[in-house]
């Protein structure tokens, strides 16, 4: 009788093991979720010495083509957008090359799942779009004119769609986004030779573009050591390797400079 409850003892406790194994088995992959450090990463790319005034592409009412539309108010270039009191620089791309082994479970799925591109008075919107692999751009109007959106991708596919008048959102030409680039590439109208703009394709969260004040900010990073690329369309790479330690929380950063004449020849040289 003692040998068969030692057995029954031995056997109970070997289920249990059992049990337990499987439970920890099962909450694992959550717990190693939960106990991942994320952090977000601010900063601003400025302007130093000579800051380039903004340039007029053309004035009211100029005689260009569709001059109703394109040319119903002063219109300034909008590749070089520098804030004069902060010097801040708009449309800078802040991305990391490739995407880190952990992204936040937030970010996981693209949201929303289309990406809106605009234009109005003959001029794109945004200048600088970013979107993920899976998602859609679509492409709308708000001129009483026809545009196209000519697209020179490296990886996806090529486009050149035909925007028709007044194109409002949920009527647009749909863009997928298949493959991540390692540039923003550029997309043009034909139409009107001066409109330009930049996309950047990412298989990943994080990237943004610098606003008004040439501020970004990129959330929910993992804690770790991560290289990003600073990319602006007149320079090319203001920082090809721009190392940041990530620490949970916030972690602002010193200011990114970038040279006035620089900006105003179109190369860092």
């Amino acid at each position: 009788p003692h040998s068969v409850g030692t057995v029954r003892v031995h056997s109970e406790r070997k289920d249990m093991k059992k049990i337990l194994l499987s439970a920890i088995l099962c909450v694992a992959p959550y717990a190693s979720v939960f106990a991942d450090d994320w952090g977000t990463v601010t900063g601003q790319v400025i302007v130093s010495g000579n800051v380039p005034a903004a340039e007029l592409l053309h004035k009211q009412g100029a005689d260009i083509k569709d001059k109703e539309v394109c040319a119903a108010a002063d219109t300034y270039k909008d590749d070089l957008v520098i804030n004069p009191t902060s010097k801040g620089l708009a449309n800078v791309f802040v991305y990391l090359s490739k995407a880190p082994k952990s992204i936040h479970p937030d970010l996981k799925d693209a949201d929303p799942a289309t990406v809106v591109f605009d234009q109005k008075n003959c001029v794109f919107s945004p200048h600088a779009l970013i979107a993920r692999t899976g998602q859609t751009v679509e492409v709308i109007s708000g001129d009483a004119v026809a545009h196209n959106t000519h697209t020179y991708p490296l990886k996806n596919a090529g486009t050149n769609v035909l925007i028709a008048p007044a194109t409002a959102k949920g009527s647009g030409q749909k863009i997928a986004i298949k493959s991540a680039e390692i540039l923003p590439f550029k997309v043009a109208c034909d139409f009107h030779p001066w409109m330009t703009a930049y996309w950047l394709a990412v298989d990943h969260p994080y990237a943004a573009v610098t606003d008004a004040d040439g501020k970004f900010t990129i959330p929910n990073l993992p804690a770790g050591d991560h290289e990003f690329r600073i990319w602006h369309e007149k320079v090319g790479y203001i920082n090809r390797k721009y190392t940041v330690k990530v620490k949970a929380g916030d972690n602002p950063q010193k200011a990114v400079e970038v040279s006035g004449d620089a900006l105003k020849k179109g190369s860092l040289k």
